[in-house]
C-alpha cells in the first residue's frame, strides 16, 4: 500500500498549488483585462457589482423608453409647428375674405382653401409614430378624428382617450410628455376650437358674410395663441426628454467607471504578481529538484 507523503512534501504541493492559482489568475487578468470572473475572485464586492449592473441595466432600459418618447415628442412639435402655420394661413384667409371689395364668388374661392387647410390640419391631428396616433390620448391606436367634408360639422367628435401617460425620469420623478387631440384641436372652449372656428369661416364666406367673417377673423387670433401655447408644451417636454436623457447617460458613466474599478485588471499589477508568481514556481521547482530523491519503493509497503 502507499504510504502517506510526508509533510515537507505535502508543504511543497501546497505551495506550488497557491503559486498556480496565482499564475493563472495573473493570466487570465491580462488575457482578459478583467479582475474579476468569478464569485472566488472577490466574494466581498459579489453584492456591490450585482447591484451596480441592476442600475446599469435600469438606466440602458430608462435611456431606451426616452428615446421612443423623443421621437413621439419630436413629431408632435413638427406637427403643432405645422398647425401653427396652417392656422396662420386660415387667418390670411379670413382677413382676405372681410376686405370690402370682396364679393361672393371671391369668397366662395377662398372657402375651397380653407377647406383644403382644414384638411392638413385634421390630418396633422393624426400624426402617427411606430402606429401610434400621438395626439389620440391614452387610445392611441385610434385615429383621433375623420374628415367629411360633405357634412355641416365635416371633422368628427374626438375619437381618442385623455393623455393620462407619464415618462419615468432616471432620478425617479415622472413628468407629462403628451396631451390628447381634444384639448389641441377640438377645445371644449369655442373660442380654443381650432376646426370650429376653421369650419366656421368656411360656412361664413360660403354664405357671403360680412359679419361673420369678420366675427371668425378675431377667433382666428385667438386659435392661433392656443396653438403656440400647445407647441410651447410640446418644446417643453422636449428639454425634459434632453434633460433626463443627459441625466441617465451620465449616471450610466458613473455606474460603469464604478463598476470597472471593481471588475477590471490592473494591468501593471498583473504583470508584476505573474512574473512573482512565475519566479516562485521557478524557485520552488528548483529547490524541490535539489532535495534528496526518494524512491517509490520507499512509499510501498
Amino acid at each position: 500500500m502507499l504510504r502517506a507523503l510526508d509533510a515537507r512534501t505535502e508543504q511543497f504541493l501546497n505551495d506550488l498549488s497557491q503559486i498556480n492559482r496565482r499564475l493563472e489568475r495573473a493570466q487570465r487578468e491580462l488575457g482578459s483585462g478583467r479582475r474579476v470572473h468569478q464569485v472566488s475572485d472577490a466574494p466581498d464586492e459579489v453584492a456591490t457589482i450585482l447591484q451596480l449592473r441592476a442600475e446599469l441595466a435600469q438606466m440602458s432600459q430608462a435611456k431606451l423608453n426616452l428615446g421612443r418618447v423623443k421621437s413621439e415628442v419630436d413629431a408632435a412639435e413638427s406637427a403643432l409647428q405645422s398647425a401653427v402655420q396652417v392656422m396662420e394661413q386660415v387667418s390670411t384667409l379670413a382677413t382676405q375674405g372681410a376686405s370690402p371689395d370682396m364679393n361672393a364668388e371671391r369668397r366662395a374661392m377662398i372657402a375651397y382653401q380653407v377647406d383644403a387647410l382644414l384638411e392638413q390640419m385634421v390630418v396633422l391631428a393624426g400624426t402617427a409614430v411606430e402606429g401610434r396616433f400621438i395626439f389620440s390620448g391614452d387610445s392611441d391606436g385610434q385615429l383621433p378624428f375623420v374628415l367629411d367634408l360633405t357634412q355641416p360639422n365635416p371633422v368628427s367628435p374626438y375619437l381618442g382617450g385623455a393623455a393620462t401617460r407619464q415618462v419615468a425620469h432616471p432620478s425617479g420623478t415622472r413628468f407629462s410628455v403628451a396631451r390628447d387631440g381634444q384639448q389641441i384641436f377640438d377645445n371644449p372652449d369655442p373660442a380654443l376650437n381650432v376646426f370650429a372656428v376653421i369650419n366656421e369661416l368656411r360656412a361664413a364666406l360660403r354664405a357671403d358674410s360680412d359679419a361673420g367673417i369678420r366675427a371668425v377673423l378675431a377667433k382666428t387670433k385667438r386659435v392661433e395663441t392656443h396653438l403656440n401655447s400647445q407647441l410651447a408644451f410640446y418644446g417643453n417636454a422636449q428639454n425634459q426628454v434632453a434633460e433626463a436623457t443627459t441625466f441617465a447617460t451620465k449616471q450610466e458613466l458613473r455606474l460603469q467607471s464604478r463598476l470597472s474599478d471593481i471588475e477590471e485588471a490592473d494591468l501593471t499589477e498583473a504583470i508584476v504578481n505573474l512574473n512573482q508568481a512565475k519566479y516562485q514556481q521557478e524557485v520552488a521547482l528548483a529547490t524541490q529538484a535539489k532535495l534528496p530523491k526518494t524512491s517509490l519503493f520507499d512509499f510501498l509497503g
